[in-house]
C-alpha cells in the first residue's frame, strides 16, 4: 500500500467533535497550509472551519482523514472514505480488537470496508508531520516545524506524546502511532520512511512485528540508503519460551531472538526511552562511528572522574593521548593542569574563546572517534557559559570529529542550548550515562548480513520427542560426526560393547535429561565395569544405548536450533554439558548461519580461550566445530517436521568435533 497521500497530505478531513476540532487547532498552530475540511452533522463549524454534514459532501476526496467518532460510526465513515477514493484515514476510536471478541469482530468489519485504503489504528493517536504541519492528532504534542529529522513509529500514543515533549534539540520529521495495526503496520511505515529523503534516521518502538522477514529486508534497504535505525523493543519479559523440553528454549527465548534479529540486519537496539532518543540524535547526525575511542572535556576533575567511572563496563574506551598529541593539548593549558583522558581542562582558560577553541580542537584531533563536552548551565545568567559552547562548535568544525554535548544533571542542559547546538550540527544528550550509552550504541551498530533469515511457523499444538539414537542418525545424514552406537537389551550389552570396542558409554533410553537421573555412565573400560553400570541403571529400563567414548575434549558446547515464532529460526551456541544453566554463556543467532557468524559467536563465549588455546594449553579444532554447528543448523532446517533440535554436548576435540548427545522435538 502507498502511504504517500496519508502521511504527506495536501488536504485533510477532520471528522467528529471535540477531538477533531483539537486536531484542526493543532494543524493551524503548526502552520499547515493545505486544505482543511470539517465534518459534523450538528455543528456549523469546528475550530473555525465550516462543517459539512457528512463525508460524502466533502468538496473532494481528502488525502487524509482524521476520524474521531465512536467505533460503530468509524466503520461507516471509513467505508465512505474508501469509496470516495481518500488517501487514508486515522481511526482514533478504541473498543476494537484490544477489547475482546466483540471488538475483534468490529475490527474485521473495519478492515473489510477500508478495502485498499490505508488505515492507521484503530485505538491510536494518529500522526504528526512536522515538515508540513499536518497534525492528525487528538492530544497535546511538542513537535516543532523542521525541514528534516528523525521519524518515530510506535504503537503507544502516550509514549509518543512523551517523546515529542523532549527538550534535547532532536528534530523529528514524523511521529506515527499505530495502535492496533489493523491496516498500516510497523513494517509499512518503516518501508515508507526508508525512501523519504527528509528522514535522517528511523526510530521504531516495537511491541510486536507481524512479518519479521519483511522487516529484515526493509532494514537492509535502510542500510543501503544510509538511514540509521534504532529500535526500542518492549514486552520481552512477558513472553516465555513455548517449548521447555530443552536447554535451548530457556537460553533463546524472545529477548535474545529479537536481539538476534536486530543484530543480523544492522539495527541499533536500546532498552530505555532516553537511550532511544539519544541514539537517534547521534546516529541521525553522524551515522555509525568509526570506532569506540572517546574523549571527554570538562572543567572539573569530579566530572572527568565520573565520566571514567561510568564508562567502566561499557564498550567504549578513553585511551591515553599519544605524547605528541598530549604536548599540543598541554601547550593550551596552564602548567598546573595534567593532560589526561577524560580531560579536566580546569577553569584557568574559562571564558578565553581563542584558547579554549585551540584546546578543544587539539583534544578532538588527538586520534579519537568522538568527543563529548560536559557542561551544566546555571539557572540564572549564563553569559560566561557561551564561550565554551562557541569554542566546542569551532573545534568540532575544525577537527571534523563527531561531537556531542552532555551534562552531569540532565535538567542542567536547557532546551534553548540544545536548539542552538542542533542548528550548528551538534547533538545534545543530557546526562553522562545516556551520553555514554549513545556513543556506545553508535560505535557498535553491527554490520548487517545480506542473507535473509528463515521464517518460523506458528508452533504446532502437539509435539513429540525424538529419541537420542534417531536424532543422531538425522545428524549423521547431515554430515555431523556422532559416536557409533547400538540400542540393545541387557542381554546384548557385552556383545554390543565388544563390537564397538572399549571404552564405551552406556545410556538409558527414553530419558530427556539423563545426567540428572543417573542415566549415563562414561568411560567404561571393560566388561565388569559395563555390567556394574547396567545394574545401577536397571530401574530405568531394559534397553540401553551403548556408544563409542570420546575423551580429551577441550570444551563442551550446546547447540540448539528452534522455531522462535514470530521472529524466525534461532541458533543458540554456548557453553554446554552440565554448565549450561550455571554459566548461561551463550549467543543467539538467526538461521541460516554462515561459518563466519558461528566463528564470531564461539570467540565471544567466556570459554573461548579453552577452544582456541590458553596459557600454553592447546586449543581445539575450531574449524571442525564451526562446520559441525553449521551442519546441525542445516539438519534442522532441512526437515519440515523439526520444531527444535539440540546437541548437548558437542565435544570440541583436538582433531574434530563430535555430537555425543542430541534431542529433537518434532510435530506430532
Amino acid at each position: 500500500m502507498s502511504l504517500e497521500r496519508l502521511l504527506n497530505p495536501k488536504s485533510v478531513a477532520f471528522i467528529g467533535g471535540e477531538r477533531a476540532g483539537f486536531a484542526i487547532e493543532q494543524s493551524r498552530t503548526a502552520g499547515f497550509d493545505g486544505e482543511m475540511w470539517a465534518v459534523n452533522p450538528t455543528r456549523p463549524e469546528l475550530a473555525g472551519v465550516a462543517t459539512v454534514a457528512s463525508v460524502d459532501r466533502l468538496p473532494a476526496p481528502p488525502d487524509a482523514a482524521f476520524v474521531a467518532v465512536d467505533r460503530e460510526r468509524s466503520i461507516d465513515v471509513v467505508g465512505v472514505l474508501a469509496v470516495l477514493g481518500a488517501g487514508g484515514a486515522v481511526c482514533y476510536a478504541s473498543g476494537f480488537a484490544e477489547s475482546g471478541p466483540e471488538g475483534e469482530d468490529l475490527q474485521r468489519r473495519l478492515i473489510q470496508v477500508a478495502a485498499d485504503m490505508p488505515i492507521i489504528g484503530p485505538n491510536c493517536h494518529g500522526f504528526v508531520n512536522a515538515r508540513s504541519g499536518a497534525v492528525l492528532w487528538p492530544d497535546v504534542q511538542g513537535c516543532r516545524r523542521v525541514d528534516a529529522g528523525a521519524a518515530i513509529v510506535t504503537q503507544s500514543g502516550n509514549l509518543a506524546i512523551n517523546m515529542t515533549m523532549h527538550r534535547r534539540g532532536l528534530a523529528l520529521s514524523h511521529v506515527v502511532t499505530l495502535g492496533n495495526q489493523a491496516g498500516v503496520g510497523i513494517e509499512d511505515c518503516f518501508e515508507f520512511f526508508v525512501s523519504d529523503p527528509a528522514v535522517t534516521a528511523i526510530g521504531l518502538h516495537i511491541e510486536a512485528l507481524s512479518d519479521p522477514v519483511r522487516f529484515g529486508r526493509i532494514a537492509l534497504a535502510a542500510h543501503e540508503s544510509g538511514r540509521p535505525v534504532v529500535v526500542l523493543k518492549t514486552g520481552l519479559s512477558a513472553e516465555g519460551a513455548s517449548i521447555a523440553r530443552t536447554h535451548t528454549a530457556s537460553l533463546a527465548g524472545s529477548a535474545p531472538a529479537h536481539q538476534a534479529l536486530f543484530d543480523r540486519y544492522g539495527i541499533a537496539s536500546v532498552s530505555t526511552v532516553p537511550e532511544f532518543l539519544s541514539a537517534l540524535a547521534v546516529l541521525g547526525r553522524y551515522g555509525r562511528l568509526a570506532g569506540n575511542r572517546l574523549t571527554s572535556l570538562s572543567c572539573s576533575g569530579g566530572e572527568a572522574g565520573l565520566v571514567a567511572d561510568r564508562a567502566a563496563g561499557r564498550n567504549v574506551v578513553f585511551p591515553p593521548f599519544e605524547p605528541s598529541a598530549a604536548d599540543r593539548i598541554a601547550a593550551t593549558l596552564s602548567h598546573r593542569v595534567p593532560v589526561t583522558n577524560p580531560l579536566d581542562y580546569h577553569t584557568f582558560i574559562w571564558g578565553d574563546l581563542p584558547v579554549m577553541t585551540e584546546c578543544f580542537t587539539q583534544t578532538l584531533s588527538a586520534g579519537v572517534d568522538a568527543g563529548m563536552l560536559v557542561i551544566d548551565f546555571p539557572k540564572g545568567d549564563d553569559t560566561w557559559w557561551w564561550p565554551t559552547m562557541e569554542a566546542f562548535v569551532a573545534a568540532h568544525r575544525a577537527s571534523g570529529v563527531p561531537a556531542i554535548v552532555t551534562s552531569s544533571l540532565p535538567e542542567n542542559l536547557p532546551e534553548h542550548v540544545a536548539l542552538w547546538l542542533d542548528e550548528r550540527g551538534i547533538p545534545t544528550v543530557p546526562g553522562i550515562d545516556d551520553a555514554l550509552a549513545a556513543l556506545e550504541v553508535a560505535s557498535s551498530v553491527p554490520e548487517p548480513s545480506a542473507v535473509i533469515h528463515a521464517p518460523a511457523p506458528v508452533p504446532p499444538a502437539r509435539v513429540t520427542t525424538l529419541g537420542e539414537h534417531q536424532t543422531k542418525e538425522m545428524l549423521r545424514a547431515a554430515g555431523v560426526r556422532v559416536p557409533e552406537g547400538r540400542i540393545v537389551p541387557t542381554s546384548g550389552l557385552v556383545a554390543g560393547a565388544e563390537e564397538l570396542g572399549y571404552p564405551v558409554v552406556l545410556k538409558s533410553v527414553g530419558l530427556e535429561h539423563k545426567t540428572e537421573s543417573g542415566g549415563v555412565v562414561v568411560g567404561i573400560g571393560d566388561q565388569d565395569d559395563l555390567e556394574r553400570a547396567a545394574t545401577s541403571m536397571g530401574h530405568l529400563g531394559t534397553h540401553f544405548l551403548v556408544e563409542q567414548f570420546f575423551g580429551g575434549a577441550v570444551a563442551e558446547l550446546v547447540v540448539g536450533v528452534r522455531r522462535e515464532h514470530p521472529v524466525g529460526w534461532t541458533v543458540t551456541v554456548g557453553t554446554g554439558g552440565v554448565l549450561v544453566e550455571l554459566l548461561a554463556d551463550s549467543v543467539t543467532l538467526l538461521a541460516p548461519v554462515t561459518g563466519a557468524e558461528v566463528r564470531q559467536a564461539l570467540e565471544s563465549l567466556r570459554i573461548a580461550p579453552l577452544i582456541t588455546g590458553h596459557r600454553g594449553r592447546a586449543g581445539g579444532d575450531v574449524d571442525s566445530a564451526v562446520r559441525a554447528v553449521c551442519a546441525i543448523v542445516d539438519a534442522a532446517l532441512a526437515d519440515p517436521g523439526v520444531v527444535e533440535l539440540e546437541v548437548n554436548p558437542l565435544l570440541v576435540l583436538g582433531d574434530g568435533a563430535v555430537a555425543v548427545d542430541a534431542l529433537a522435538v518434532i510435530e506430532d
